[in-house]
């Protein structure tokens, strides 16, 4: 747990405030010679706070620098306790703005949040969107051998998922071509649980024009894509490339890291959610999640909300851990908004 501020000094109050928000700024250790000038205090005095700061946890000096950097948990105390955010600065309000408008899908104006996010941040921009229901268009089967096949599910916005089936022994191509006509005749429009529905509501009534079995079949591969669907993250990153900056050649392990768990949508998604009950933005700090622990990275993230006032989503940035936190804490929460206006 973060020393409360309240049992620094102003002394040490003024100097740890001033080593985070040098760091940030230039991301290399702060020594006391960069303060000196600043403070009206000598730079001996200076090392002295600064060695008290790093006693309890919150500077440390990394390898022989003799200056100083925050620690996760000093980060942590400075986020909570001391940093002061404001509007966001009326050009990036401007950018964002201008991406968000009502005139295109709502899709593409998750994209473009999350491109505007990235550029204006310099990290990765990420939205965690609303979950759509899969429309069915079409379903055929591809024999493959004795007992599997090939099941194809085109849905209404073009995407196509493949899966393969066992077959009860004896199942024809005549028969599967027979399935595939049945669905996409009386199925075909309907959402995955849509679909299901009707054709048990069918079985139960023995009303199919299909044989028992080959309906089975159909709907036990119906109620498996439905749920795959209801867990699926459906997740937008842009930006990975600003992850890899100027000073990235010095900590390419970390990069490398950080833009592997980008690959992990699954897991990101879980962090998010973590954000979605949040008044407003929250921020992840290095190890606080599991995830970054190993990268040191950040997310700020923040909800933003439907017609009817419901969370229907997240958005929000990922970074190293040293960001321009106040800068950007506010540039998500207006990005929420804005979402949440365009949604209402």
């Amino acid at each position: 747990m973060a020393e409360p501020i309240v049992e620094l000094t102003d002394r040490m109050r003024d100097i740890f405030g001033r080593v985070i928000e040098a760091y940030l700024e230039r991301g290399t250790p702060v020594g006391s010679k960069v303060l000196a000038g600043a403070i009206n205090l000598s730079p001996a005095s200076i090392r002295g706070v600064m060695q008290e700061l790093e006693e309890r946890g919150l500077l440390t000096h990394p390898h022989t620098s003799a200056g100083r950097i925050p620690t996760e948990r000093g980060l942590r105390l400075f986020v909570d306790g001391i940093m002061q955010t404001a509007a966001p600065d009326p050009r990036e309000r401007m950018e964002i703005e201008r991406q968000i408008v009502r005139d295109q899908p709502i899709e593409d104006a998750l994209a473009a949040a999350s491109a505007a996010l990235s550029g204006l941040s310099a990290c990765a921009g990420i939205v965690l969107a609303p979950k759509q229901e899969l429309i069915l268009r079409q379903l055929s089967f591809v024999p493959l051998d004795r007992g599997r096949a090939l099941a194809v599910l085109v849905g209404a916005d073009g995407s196509v998922e493949n899966r393969i089936v066992p077959l009860d022994d004896g199942t024809t191509s005549d028969a599967l071509t027979e399935v595939s006509n049945f669905v996409n005749a009386r199925l075909s429009g309907l959402t995955l649980d849509e679909a299901q529905a009707r054709l048990r509501a069918e079985i139960r009534e023995r009303k199919e024009a299909i044989d028992a079995t080959a309906a089975e079949l159909v709907a036990s591969g119906l109620a498996a894509w439905s749920q795959d669907h209801s867990r699926r993250p459906v997740l937008i990153v842009r930006g990975q490339a600003n992850l890899i900056d100027p000073g990235a050649a010095e900590d390419l392990d970390r990069v490398r890291m950080l833009l592997d768990e980008l690959e992990e949508a699954q897991e990101i998604a879980r962090l998010l959610e973590g954000a979605r009950d949040a008044p407003g933005c929250r921020i992840f700090i290095g190890s606080e999640n599991r995830m970054f622990a190993l990268s040191g990275s950040s997310v700020i993230a923040a909800p933003y909300r439907g017609s009817q006032g419901q969370v229907v989503g997240v958005v929000g940035v990922i970074g190293p851990t040293r960001l321009n936190y106040a800068r950007v804490v506010p540039m998500v929460d207006f990005t929420a908004k804005a979402l949440t206006r365009l949604m209402a």
